[in-house]
């Protein structure tokens, strides 16, 4: 009996300094575990993304990925209930508004109505499409281009729409008469001067356009490839001062003493 019991006495300091008792045992058995809960997001980035950039292409192309969700409409709804209806379900679903030959302005409000009532709007064509601020891009145009009719289009600060966009815009060009696209971050001087074929329009919105580096300039340019459109863009009295008025100079001469 006396064996054992120095046994004991002798593994034990070692079991407790060397493994911690039953925590450090338990720490050698599960170790993986217990890294696993203890994970931050930091290391969860830094394992499934070598850099920055690649996060930032990564995200970007899942924000790219739903812009073109919302630029898609199926084609059976365009085979089925025509062009019109097409095109409004479009717009409405992006949030903007459209207005019929004839009807009132129909908003993302009255999108439920739309619905409930869309028949007959079949073959009432559509003069005017707000999208502004819409998630519009290249693709999305498709469902706008088969509006013959179509008179007035805002595309104004809308994040997506392109020099690529203003180009595929011709097939609108014999209708229109009115485009908005003030505050629109991507259009430059290259996609304006695509506008030349639309010669119809009598009015046109190109303010505060970023990616322009001359506005002045390009609005110069522009009233003379469209001379019967009205062009709003540059403030030409942003800026300038009047020159501080003199006072009245006292032209009596003085009276003899």
């Amino acid at each position: 009996m006396a064996a054992p019991r120095a046994y004991l006495r002798l593994v034990s300091p070692v079991w407790n300094a060397g493994f911690g008792g039953a925590r450090g045992l338990s720490g050698m058995v599960a170790p993986e575990g217990t890294q696993k809960k203890k994970r931050t997001l930091g290391q969860y980035l830094a394992d499934h993304f070598s850099d920055v950039q690649a996060l930032r292409e990564y995200l970007t192309q899942r924000q790219m990925s739903k812009v073109h969700q919302k630029n898609w409409i199926p084609t059976n709804v365009k085979n089925q209930y025509g062009p019109y209806v097409a095109g409004a379900f479009f717009i409405l679903k992006l949030g903007g508004s459209v207005k019929f030959q004839g009807q009132e302005w129909i908003g993302p409000n009255g999108y439920s109505q739309f619905r409930q009532g869309f028949l007959k709007f079949q073959t009432v064509p559509i003069e005017a499409v707000d999208a502004s601020g819409c998630a519009l891009n290249y693709n999305g145009l498709d469902n706008l281009l088969p509006l013959k009719e179509l008179q007035t289009l805002s595309l104004q600060r809308c994040p997506h729409v392109d020099d690529w966009c203003l180009s595929h815009l011709y097939p609108l060009a014999h209708s229109l008469r009115e485009l908005s696209l003030a505050g629109c971050p991507r259009v430059s001087e290259r996609g304006l001067a695509c506008l030349h074929h639309f010669q119809n329009l009598r009015r046109l919105d190109i303010s505060s356009l970023p990616a322009v580096s001359n506005p002045s300039l390009t609005q110069i340019l522009v009233e003379e490839m469209l001379p019967s459109c009205e062009v709003l863009g540059v403030d030409w009295t942003h800026g300038m001062k009047l020159a501080p008025e003199e006072p009245p100079q006292d032209t009596a001469r003085p009276v003899p003493a």
